[in-house]
């Protein structure tokens, strides 16, 4: 099947950049730093079991689930296809 000027992997490369990019995204939002013993939003006491299991945490469970569902609302959009595959 002909795919016009792109190379044969050019659908390949496209899942690989963006599965790249989104690794990139989520590692670069994770926190750094000493875990705080209290929410930076609410001010609840964060358990030292969370604290131990998410190095750098600075939100309590609920904020954290707020924060996330706020994040999900977020539609990412394919910087990278082919100008065909964006006209359709």
């Amino acid at each position: 099947m002909a795919t016009g000027w792109a190379g044969d992997t050019a659908v390949q490369d496209q899942i690989d950049a963006t599965v790249d990019d989104a690794v990139k995204r989520a590692r670069s939002r994770m926190a750094k730093g000493p875990s705080l013993e209290r929410c930076e939003e609410c001010d609840k006491p964060i358990p030292e079991a969370r604290r131990k299991a998410v190095p750098g945490v600075r939100l309590c469970v609920a904020c954290q689930e707020l924060a996330d569902r706020e994040e999900a609302s977020f539609s990412g959009y394919n910087r990278r296809g082919s100008k065909d595959s964006q006209l359709r």
